[in-house]
């Protein structure tokens, strides 16, 4: 009878397997009707094993059967999805790993070239500190020389301011 219910029926397996599983359903329903006379001994009541209820064993190994299969499908599709994502997370962190080392050298010759800017600024600026302390010297010198030439011009001026009435009374007398 499960030969005849489920040689129709879609079971993803091998023959050998799907023989394996009528052979077992036909056991299953020997053991059940063993079982019933098994009960009867003991409690001395009748069970019967009928056509309807193996058939109805049968149709609910199909439903069960049907059901943990497309359970398996969706989580089969699931793993598969999963693992595309994880090749294309492959893919791409392999590309964003070769982009970083490009990244890193080109960082480390713009590194190079700040340092060699940084270098000759800093050279620079020792050389502009030098001529300005030069130039200062050269401007303290001067601003020495014109303060004495103010003190000098100032002294010249007291003696010219002294001696300014003389020259007065002196183009007095030339008439």
């Amino acid at each position: 009878v499960a030969q005849h219910f489920l040689a129709s029926y879609h079971i993803e397996c091998t023959d050998e397997v799907k023989q394996s599983v009528v052979n077992t359903m036909g056991t299953i329903q020997d053991i059940v009707a063993e079982k019933c006379v098994e009960y009867f001994k003991r409690y001395r009541r009748r069970t019967f094993v009928t056509p309807k209820s193996y058939l109805s064993f049968i149709g609910g190994y199909k439903a069960i059967y049907k059901e943990k299969f497309a359970s398996l499908g969706s989580l089969s599709e699931r793993m598969k999805t999963g693992l595309a994502k994880l090749m294309e997370a492959e893919v791409s962190v392999n590309q964003l790993s070769e982009e970083l080392a490009m990244k890193e050298k080109d960082l480390a010759v713009t590194s190079k070239k700040a340092d060699e800017v940084l270098l000759e600024v800093t050279m620079k600026a020792h050389a502009a500190e030098k001529v300005k302390m030069q130039v200062q010297k050269v401007k303290d010198k001067a601003q020495a020389i014109v303060d004495d030439i103010a003190i000098d011009k100032a002294v010249a001026e007291e003696k010219l301011e002294a001696a300014r009435p003389a020259l007065e009374e002196a183009e007095a007398a030339l008439q």
